[in-house]
């Protein structure tokens, strides 16, 4: 090459190099994502937390209720009372359960089956089901919530378990639920048995890891923040399957038909009203709420309204009183 190309070559090279800020140094190096990236905090979880039965303690049991007060005229000194006067009920919701707790598209407001079951709360304290104010919070954040008594009370697909039972009082159990699996259509996968080498997406916070770890081939569990990124990350390729609640999972077939809830029961969940540990007088209450609800068929009722796609007949759980 002559010198006078030679030349030239360097000097087109090193225009190149001083495009842009005219610094003369490189370009930075890029820092564009990955495609289909896994939802934002997801990661795997490799011990199980405690399952629903598990710790010796009997989970459903639960106080019996007294008499309803009349709307307004809550105890003298009663957590009832404190909540009448600050005018709304304050709960912990979900809105990313689709039957359970959403926020519908058209509306824009939460709605589901744990929604109107705050509902009715707040209706037997106030006369008026709308003095409440909704908080959303993931499943992780329920206990935490209630501890630092920044919700009255959880309405969330809350099972109780021995180890939560140490910083949480239930009320008793409003909804029956079965631990399922959700695969894609033909994906092999039709049991448990079939989910050894496999990834298996739950939300993080609940019960649903624990079966998991008993089944002899142990899958790959991996944890979200919430259901809709099992979703997103099955929809992805990301994870071989969901576990969890059957409403849970029948809600994401309902969102996406290319899915199917396969094979026997591996766990099972009793959703019931988490509030501060020591409530005795609101556990009660809300009880009684509970007891209204089966007996005037208002549970019947909102069952039959939010829930009736998932083909399931269920009668109101009978609660477990002990004292």
């Amino acid at each position: 090459m002559s010198t006078r190309l030679l030349l030239a070559a360097l000097l087109v090279g090193a225009s190149v190099l001083m495009t842009g800020c005219g610094s003369g140094e490189l370009p930075a190096p890029s820092t564009l994502d990955a495609v289909d990236p896994l939802p934002a905090g997801a990661a795997e979880i490799t011990a199980p937390p405690q399952a629903e039965g598990d710790g010796g303690c009997d989970t459903e049991a639960t106080l019996r209720p007294g008499p309803l007060p009349r709307p307004g005229a809550m105890p003298t000194g009663s957590a009832m009372a404190e909540i009448v006067a600050n005018q709304r009920l304050r709960v912990g919701v979900d809105q990313n359960t689709y039957l359970f707790g959403f926020r519908n598209p058209g509306t824009g407001e939460l709605e589901g089956f744990d929604i109107d079951i705050a509902r009715e709360i707040a209706r037997a304290l106030f006369g008026d089901p709308t003095k409440i104010e909704l908080r959303s919070v993931t499943a992780a954040e329920r206990i935490p919530a209630l501890r630092d008594k920044q919700v009255d009370m959880i309405v969330r697909t809350f099972s109780a378990t021995c180890e939560r039972r140490k910083e949480v009082d239930f009320s008793a159990v409003y909804y029956r639920a079965a631990q399922r699996i959700l695969a894609p259509h033909d994906s092999g996968i039709s049991s448990g048995d079939d989910l050894g080498g496999k990834r298996v997406c739950v939300a993080r916070g609940t019960t649903a890891p624990a079966p998991l770890f008993t089944l002899a081939k142990r899958p790959t569990v991996i944890g979200v923040t919430n259901w809709t990124d099992c979703l997103v990350a099955l929809q992805q390729g990301q994870v071989d399957a969901i576990s969890g609640d059957d409403p849970i999972l029948f809600g994401l077939v309902a969102q996406d038909r290319n899915l199917e809830v396969v094979g026997r029961p591996i766990g099972s969940g009793a959703y019931a009203v988490g509030v501060p540990k020591g409530s005795d007088e609101l556990v009660r209450f809300v009880n009684g709420v509970l007891d209204r609800m089966r007996t005037d068929g208002t549970w019947q009722r909102i069952s039959a309204a939010r829930l009736a796609s998932l083909g399931q007949v269920q009668e109101p759980p009978e609660p477990r009183y002990v004292g």
